[in-house]
């Protein structure tokens, strides 16, 4: 590895260490449907956003909120003296990708077939405090 790829993957692997996200890979949910729910809790302070996803009717908001929590955990791991309650931790972004495509055939009449596409997603979810945007104006 030369000496300019080490440095900027040092550099990658500091910034890492102040950001605080959580990635959910190969979800069978069809990316149209994840955006809709990942819509709902973008920009939204962290017990707000578990609450609207907790009584979503949407089937995706059960893994997104599952993503929050996990999340939350991995900012909890890295900031072990400080509280949640008074850190105003919001959903910083939520971006959702689409994953594999699985390819089925369905019979169709007079001996043709359709094929069936079952999509699925990435989805990778950040959380920031709010605390630290204030310090910098």
């Amino acid at each position: 590895m030369g000496a300019r790829k080490r440095n900027r993957a040092m550099e990658l692997k500091e910034a890492r260490k102040t950001q605080y996200f959580a990635v959910l890979k190969d979800c069978p949910t069809s990316p149209r449907k994840m955006r809709l729910v990942a819509d709902m809790v973008r920009g939204m302070e962290v017990n707000r956003a578990l609450d609207v996803l907790k009584f979503s009717s949407k089937e995706a908001s059960r893994k997104v909120e599952k993503l929050l929590m996990s999340a939350i955990a991995n900012w909890q791991a890295k900031n072990e003296g400080t509280r949640l309650e008074e850190s105003n931790l919001y959903v910083k972004t939520i971006a959702v990708d689409s994953g594999r495509i699985l390819k089925r055939l369905r019979p169709a009449p007079q001996g043709r077939a359709h094929r069936i596409r079952k999509r699925s997603n990435h989805v990778t979810l950040c959380v920031d405090s709010k605390n630290v945007e204030t310090d910098n104006e």
